[in-house]
């Protein structure tokens, strides 16, 4: 089981446990066998939640299952999140038809059940169902649009030949020391190329509010809240064992991988603090206090 999760094919553990052990496994044996990944995989994507995540960031990648002698594609939807405490956590994999409302509707309304708290940042790409489910599911929270994914889309709606300007552009917008500047910079961008890359300056200033979320907190959280990064490299690990794979039997076992592998790497996240929390909790508190303030101030008006 432990070879399968690190990546190793049915095939070759077959050939390794013959080697080491002088049995041989069938393949048919091997996948058999794997099944007692289930117990684990269920404890870690059914646990309950506890205390508060500020922060979630959340992402899908696509893999191949079989389904009625068919080969069809599956949307694992993956959420991650960093506690009050400032450590990692793995929230949990849904297996879905496709990435679409209802399926990441789905998935937060099964977050929440297990105890999803206190979120105050949504860190994602901007697909459409996605966005729509966020809106529901975590009112009063900040959505934080990944300025990698932005950039992606910049570049694509960018003539080649201005690519590199545009990229270098953008850059300098997204990496500005505050709101203002960042605003000086978008009327610099869209003046120096509202001509030469038009489709690229209106992508920027419609996404600007939502990809510029993260200015709202102190410096020293922005860098590693500002995109999907974290989640991306994540979705690598899965993708470095789903290779050896290619196209998964069926849901479980797609499930049962994906899970064992994030169960791991939910426990190795716990062996240090990533973030400290210390100043986004002053932060928060006295965005709070400034809220209950206009509150009053408004019941009294």
């Amino acid at each position: 089981m432990e070879m399968v999760v690190q990546g190793v094919s049915t095939r070759k553990v077959s050939t390794i446990t013959e080697e080491l052990c002088g049995a041989s496994f069938c393949k048919s044996t091997v996948s058999a066998l794997c099944t007692g990944l289930d117990a684990r995989v269920r404890a870690f994507n059914e646990r309950r939640l506890d205390g508060d995540y500020p922060f979630i960031l959340v992402d899908a990648l696509f893999i191949k299952s079989r389904e009625d002698d068919r080969v069809v594609h599956r949307a694992a939807l993956v959420v991650s999140g960093i506690r009050a405490d400032g450590h990692r956590e793995i929230l949990g994999v849904k297996i879905g038809d496709t990435e679409n409302f209802a399926t990441w509707d789905e998935t937060f309304r099964w977050l929440k059940s297990r105890g999803l708290k206190g979120v105050v940042f949504v860190i994602s790409d901007s697909h459409g169902g996605l966005t729509q489910a966020i809106a529901k599911h975590f009112q009063g929270a900040s959505w934080q649009r990944c300025q990698v994914h932005l950039m992606r889309n910049l570049l694509a709606h960018s003539p080649a030949k201005h690519r590199s300007e545009v990229a270098a552009g953008a850059k300098r917008v997204l990496q500005a020391q505050d709101l203002v500047e960042a605003k000086r910079r978008l009327a610099e961008f869209a003046e120096r190329f509202g001509k030469s890359a038009p489709k690229a300056v209106a992508c920027l200033e419609e996404g600007f509010e939502d990809t510029m979320a993260v200015m709202a907190l102190p410096d020293k959280y922005r860098r590693r809240t500002r995109t999907t990064n974290m989640q991306e490299r994540l979705n690598e690990e899965i993708r470095r064992r789903e290779r050896v794979i290619r196209i998964f039997p069926n849901d479980d076992s797609a499930l049962r991988l994906i899970g064992a592998l994030l169960a791991e790497q939910n426990e190795t996240w716990q062996e240090r603090r990533y973030l400290d929390m210390g100043e986004f909790a002053e932060w928060a508190a006295t965005r709070a206090a400034a809220g209950n303030e206009n509150n009053m101030v408004a019941i009294a008006s």
